[in-house]
């Protein structure tokens, strides 16, 4: 079945990799995106003043945009969280029902909540590159630069107030300062580049003993100032003044980890052929003594670099590209538009007023009939083998060309599964 085909994609598209098409990393680091690969990321902290980046970022998150979300957008946890003195606040203490017609019972409570703030706690809006638009256009656009998923986050804490504790986080993060002034205290790594399930929290007295020495940094931060840090440094937020507004961009890298842990599986799964390997040990073996399995895990293991080393890179990347989709989503879309869209191509419309979505990770999967699977993180459409070339054309192009010589019956169905959208 075409569902079960392994994903051997022909064709990508993706953002130019050179420095000249890093637009929205240069939003965040200014010049310094010229190299920011081979000297920065994962490396050091970087340090970026809002007089060397190309504009502030209110444009991203305002203040009004701020009460807007927790005021007028019906948002719900975990979409919110409210901290204070370093703690999480429990959720029924800023969440109420949301009335006739709208009977949840953990939306933001805009009263609760400004009584909260008032009080000297901080609002932690989570998950803005899903919930709010420019902030989706940005994260989408800078994950394409780094080549990593990213999400981001917005701290806004009153004045005077401190934040989390001294700890350090399992990604990098980029933050932003919107609004008003926080101090920020910087220090070394007490594990560099923590996983994703090596927490801070399991290396406490360490992250205390490195939190009383000298900072490597002590910075404040300004409306449009930059700092980067790579994950494992430690860190802690003062507010300074009135409020302060950040945004946290926190970039999730894939590692090397990643690389291994998928080869080994690959090759497990190339073992399940092995007979031997599928034997049952002897009768009555007690695997809880090590002399008893000696030989036979000596058996698997030799099995077992053998099977590794006859994987190779391909068949490693194959199952990655499944992740790659799920981690960041496409470009947003419109069910209403995108059924106008259809039935003027329907009607005989013209197709060049069609561009591939943005951000989709598309790639082809050969079938054995010719034709192929348009896999993508709008789904998966199946194409005859007539449509492959035009649709390998659109995507080599990158879209924005070569939609007017589509057949209007292809093109529907390309604005029907979410490929192409209204230009």
């Amino acid at each position: 079945m075409v569902g079960q085909q392994p994903d051997h994609p022909v064709s990508h598209v993706r953002r130019p990799a050179d420095d000249a098409g890093l637009a929205a990393l240069r939003r965040v680091v200014g010049g310094s995106a010229d190299g920011f690969g081979a000297r920065t990321w994962g490396l050091a902290p970087l340090l970026t003043r809002a007089e060397d980046l190309p504009r502030g970022f209110d444009d991203l998150l305002s203040a009004r945009a701020v009460d807007e979300l927790v005021s007028e957008r019906g948002l719900r946890t975990p979409f919110l969280r409210v901290a204070k003195q370093g703690s999480t606040l429990p959720e029924r203490s800023f969440t109420a029902g949301g009335g006739v017609g709208a009977a949840v019972g953990d939306q933001v409570s805009d009263d609760r909540l400004t009584r909260l703030f008032a009080d000297g706690a901080t609002m932690v809006l989570q998950g803005l590159h899903r919930t709010w638009p420019p902030l989706v256009t940005f994260a989408q656009s800078l994950a394409a630069d780094l080549g990593h998923p990213v999400q981001v986050n917005a701290y806004v804490t009153p004045p005077q107030s401190r934040g989390f504790d001294d700890h350090y986080d399992v990604h990098d993060v980029f933050v932003l300062q919107v609004e008003g002034e926080k101090r920020w205290r910087i220090h070394r790594p007490v594990h560099p580049w923590p996983m994703r399930d090596q927490p801070w929290t399991s290396r406490r007295a360490d992250v205390e003993a490195e939190a009383a020495r000298e900072p490597l940094l002590d910075v404040v931060l300004r409306p449009g100032d930059c700092l980067y840090l790579p994950r494992g440094y430690l860190h802690a937020a003062t507010a300074l003044g009135g409020v302060s507004t950040h945004l946290t961009v926190g970039v999730h890298p894939w590692t090397r980890h990643a690389l291994a842990d998928q080869l080994v599986r690959t090759a497990l799964a190339d073992l399940a052929d092995d007979e031997d390997v599928r034997a049952s040990l002897p009768f009555g073996v007690a695997v809880d003594d090590p002399s008893a399995t000696a030989d036979d895990l000596e058996l698997v293991r030799e099995r077992l670099l053998r099977a590794v080393e006859a994987v190779d890179a391909a068949r490693v990347a194959a199952p990655l590209a499944a992740q790659v989709r799920s981690n960041q989503r496409a470009a947003p879309v419109g069910p209403l538009a995108q059924l106008r869209a259809a039935r003027q191509v329907e009607d005989g419309g013209a197709t060049d007023a069609l561009v591939l979505r943005e951000h989709l990770a598309a790639s082809l999967v050969a079938r054995d009939d010719g034709g192929a699977l348009l896999r993508s993180r709008a789904g998966d459409l199946p194409l005859a083998a007539d449509d492959v070339d035009a649709v390998r054309s659109l995507l080599d192009r990158g879209g924005d060309a070569g939609t007017a010589a589509l057949d209007a019956d292809l093109a529907r169905r390309l604005v029907l599964a979410g490929v192409l959208v209204p230009r």
